[in-house]
């Protein structure tokens, strides 16, 4: 028989990080959101509860979890604020994974310790200014001069880049152009505060205004050569293997925006008064929260499946496309139900549903759109 229960070890985890996030989270983050601030006291703690560390090995610091862990730690942040749940998620998916996947032992020695406690953060510099989905149309450069690389190129939307604990940033770039005009990419770390490493003013955004996003610049940045991650040439392909769990982990952050947004209309329904009943006992509400609900747990269930393959070692691709697209589109759909259903209020920021509203849109758009998720699960049916 298929189980999806939790097993104990996940519920305590989901359970933890659910407490955390109404008692340690919810206070003070409308505040923070408002003033575009960086929550480090939240990043702080989570780090001190291990949450960075939750899918690494404990001889690099890690908790000795899993991916599917990591997931619903994200799942119960994004039921309250979303900024927090992406940092959380770029810290571990996207800042450390690429070193833990694909670094050598001194790599992985060097920088794990630090991202896995949470003191350090590691961003993933891929799309670059006019690439946006055509991540292979890489144009940033580096070339091996001597016992060194020397980059020059730029990066843009790249989240924990310009903290004050980021640590580094893995870049992709192009290492050799091939006779036939093929790229050679390669993936290589560069430290915080190199030389010719700039860091532009924060993005203004339309949401996760507590998460920190920069456009980056190098101009002559130059690194060790063992900074190289992996194997020379292969920095394209390992990165597309990271966007691939990266998908099942967004899946599993927009499943709790969805759920936030009905956690936050079963309180409302039930409180509010119109033409003297309560707008719960109205058949059209009744029938928006349950259509919410429906798409939360069709979401829920998709990713669930797409990390159970994961975790086992069979291809996951398709899955994990499926349950970004169907999580994302539930996110942003319910974000706009429940905007309806508060009526005025839902477009007062004082109310978490307007926050929601706000970082809702992006999850159709970051690591992988809605369009390239329809264009993979085309390819992976064998349409194209």
């Amino acid at each position: 028989m298929i189980d999806f229960r939790l097993d104990e070890e996940y519920e305590a985890l989901r359970k933890t990080v659910e407490d955390f996030a109404h008692a340690e989270v919810a206070p003070v983050i409308g505040e923070l959101y408002e003033k575009e601030q960086f929550p480090y006291e939240i990043v702080a703690k989570m780090g001190e509860m291990g949450l960075f560390g939750l899918p690494f090995p404990e001889e690099f610091g890690g908790m000795g979890g899993d991916y599917f862990a990591l997931c619903l730690a994200l799942e119960e942040l994004a039921r309250v604020d979303s900024s927090v749940a992406i940092t959380l998620e770029a810290g571990v998916s996207l800042g450390a994974m690429p070193i833990f996947r694909f670094g050598s032992q001194e790599q992985k020695e060097k920088w794990l310790p630090e991202l896995c406690a949470g003191t350090a953060l590691g961003g993933f510099g891929l799309t670059e200014p006019g690439g946006g989905s055509d991540a292979g149309a890489t144009r940033t450069r580096a070339t091996l001069d001597g016992d060194s690389w020397v980059i020059n190129g730029s990066k843009a939307f790249i989240t924990n880049s310009g903290t004050d604990i980021t640590r580094l940033v893995t870049v992709t770039a192009v290492t050799d152009v091939m006779e036939n005009g093929r790229k050679e990419i390669s993936a290589i770390i560069v430290p915080s505060g190199t030389p010719g490493f700039a860091v532009a003013p924060k993005y203004s955004k339309v949401g996760w205004n507590c998460s920190d996003t920069h456009e980056l610049s190098f101009s002559d940045v130059r690194v060790p050569a063992e900074n190289l991650v992996g194997t020379r040439g292969r920095g394209y392909a390992q990165f597309l293997s990271i966007l691939d769990e990266g998908r099942v982990a967004i899946a599993a952050l927009s499943v709790g925006l969805a759920q936030g947004c009905v956690d936050e209309c079963l309180q409302y329904v039930k409180d509010r008064v119109a033409f003297g009943k309560r707008i719960g006992e109205y058949q059209a509400i009744q029938f928006k929260v349950a259509d919410m609900e429906v798409r939360t747990h069709t979401a829920r269930l998709a990713y669930y499946q797409a990390a159970s393959k994961m975790l086992r070692g069979e291809p996951f691709k398709k899955e994990a496309s499926i349950a970004k697209l169907v999580a994302s589109n539930a996110a942003m759909d319910n974000a706009r139900d429940a905007t309806q259903i508060f009526g005025g209020y839902g477009f007062m920021n004082e109310f978490p549903v307007s926050r929601f509203y706000r970082d809702a849109k992006i999850l159709e758009i970051g690591e992988g759109t809605s369009e390239v998720q329809k264009m993979l699960i085309s390819r992976h049916l064998g349409v194209a």
